[in-house]
């Protein structure tokens, strides 16, 4: 019998009990008897059962499970000869690893309670597991409680991984894909580290003592300076012998610092907390194991690098330092001051020689400078010069006079052409006549003239008085 979608609900808070509403007054309807109405009567009872009885663990066989579109789980839980509805909602059912089935024997962490719209009786599951996983489960979380009070657990007692060890052990199974994975990366990271393989069954009867057997013996005989204890992944059955207590106890006995790959990232054994260093996978402990063989060649490089500067730059000062020395012994000597007062008085000799010749050159310019002045100061070579500039002058006016009469005259034959030109009189010579008015005034228009009018003609020899006849426009 599947139960509806919405045959649960997520449980609310307490909240008082109402009463019925048809009962307007029990004491005077039903004198004193107390009348509950269904929902409080039900609310009553939940409440009764959430405080008497709080969270359980409950065991049984999974049926009738349904899972409807809202994500959370129904089914109901059974044994031999009861059985009782359970819940699981949503945000609980996402934390589960792998989702249950019918017919699943389980084991679950539940708070009884009533579904009040019906008034049935069911448990809100929290957590639900297999009923062998949840033993295993909590002999872990037994066993871990009590590695822990002794102080395994504690990381002051962890010991650091040496940054490239001599050589690396490995305790797991010889023909595991683990072994194969470690081997790996170590020849890829860092291959000239050797590798010792420790074999140990890693599951089943007899693997916890093969395990701490490779631990102890790494342990004697001291080949390795760090240990890794790996298996590849699986369900906690099968990484069980990783919990287990005399394995725990040989870890931390171990003179060899150890790092654990057991399983996958979120996988988690006891063999975790109580190593030296714990790593997600088996390949991620070998990279924890010895550093990048790259990197490791860069870093060594660049040490020789700096080696080879600081050796240069010692050796550099100790020559300068030595040069300073030597100079100091040879500056304390006598030598060197004779030397320098030797020096010194050939640069006096120098500097007198040079300033004497300075000073005889200076002296004979001066000399000759002023023989040249004295020369060009006498009267006898003035006298010489206004001479000599006389003739020239005299010269240049003896043959400017003819220049200048000549230019003259061509101007002047040039203005009386000119003036030939434009003169009345030439006009006249041609046949033309010059008329003008009594008063002297040109005449160029008949109409200004009447009959009777007297005029004056020019012409080219002499000139005639006449008198207008007539006039003709």
């Amino acid at each position: 019998m599947a139960p509806a979608d919405n045959a649960f609900e997520e449980p609310t808070a307490a909240r008082p009990f109402p009463r019925a509403a048809a009962a307007t007054s029990p004491e005077s309807a039903h004198g004193s008897r107390e009348i509950f109405s269904v929902s409080r009567l039900v609310g009553s009872a939940r409440l009764t059962l959430e405080r008497s009885l709080g969270v359980l663990w409950v065991e049984g066989e999974i049926s009738n499970l349904s899972r409807p579109a809202s994500g959370h789980w129904y089914f109901t839980l059974k044994d031999g000869q009861s059985q009782v509805r359970c819940a699981m909602f949503r945000q609980r059912a996402l934390l589960v690893r792998a989702a249950p089935r019918d017919g699943q024997q389980v084991l679950l962490r539940a708070r009884v309670t009533l579904y009040e719209a019906r008034g049935e009786f069911q448990l809100n599951v929290d957590s639900l597991e297999d009923t062998g996983e949840g033993l295993l489960r909590r002999q872990f979380e037994a066993l871990k409680a009590t590695l822990e009070a002794e102080g395994l657990f504690d990381p002051a007692r962890r010991r650091g991984l040496p940054t490239l060890p001599r050589a690396i052990g490995v305790v797991t199974s010889p023909t595991g894909a683990a072994v194969r994975d470690i081997l790996h990366v170590l020849a890829r990271r860092f291959p000239a580290v050797p590798v010792v393989i420790y074999p140990a069954q890693v599951q089943g009867a007899g693997s916890v003592q093969q395990l701490v057997a490779a631990i102890e013996a790494a342990g004697r005989r001291a080949e390795v300076e760090v240990l890794i204890l790996a298996r590849g992944g699986g369900s906690l059955e099968d990484l069980w012998s990783f919990n287990a207590e005399p394995l725990a106890r040989a870890m931390a006995r171990c003179p060899i610092p150890i790092i654990s790959g057991v399983g996958h990232e979120t996988d988690f054994t006891i063999a975790d907390f109580v190593a030296d260093a714990r790593a997600p996978t088996p390949s991620a402990a070998a990279e924890m194991a010895v550093p990048d063989a790259t990197v490791w060649r860069r870093r060594v490089l660049q040490a020789a690098q700096r080696l080879v500067r600081a050796e240069q730059q010692c050796l550099t000062q100790a020559r300068d330092r030595w040069r300073w020395l030597t100079g100091r012994l040879q500056q304390a000597g006598p030598a060197p001051h004779l030397e320098r007062l030797a020096q010194r008085l050939d640069e006096l000799e120098r500097r007198l020689r040079t300033a004497l010749h300075t000073q005889r050159t200076t002296q004979a310019r001066r000399l000759t400078h002023l023989q040249q002045r004295l020369s060009a100061a006498s009267p006898e070579r003035r006298l010489a010069l206004l001479r000599q500039r006389q003739a020239v002058l005299a010269g240049r006016l003896a043959s400017a006079g003819p220049r200048v009469v000549q230019r003259a005259r061509q101007r002047l034959a040039l203005a009386a052409r000119t003036l030939d030109a434009v003169s009345p009189l030439a006009t006249l010579a041609r046949g033309y006549a010059l008329v003008t008015t009594p008063a002297g005034a040109v005449v160029t228009d008949a109409a200004a003239l009447r009959a009777g009018d007297t005029l004056h003609i020019r012409l080219s020899v002499g000139s005639v008085l006449a008198e207008v006849r007539a006039v003709q426009k």
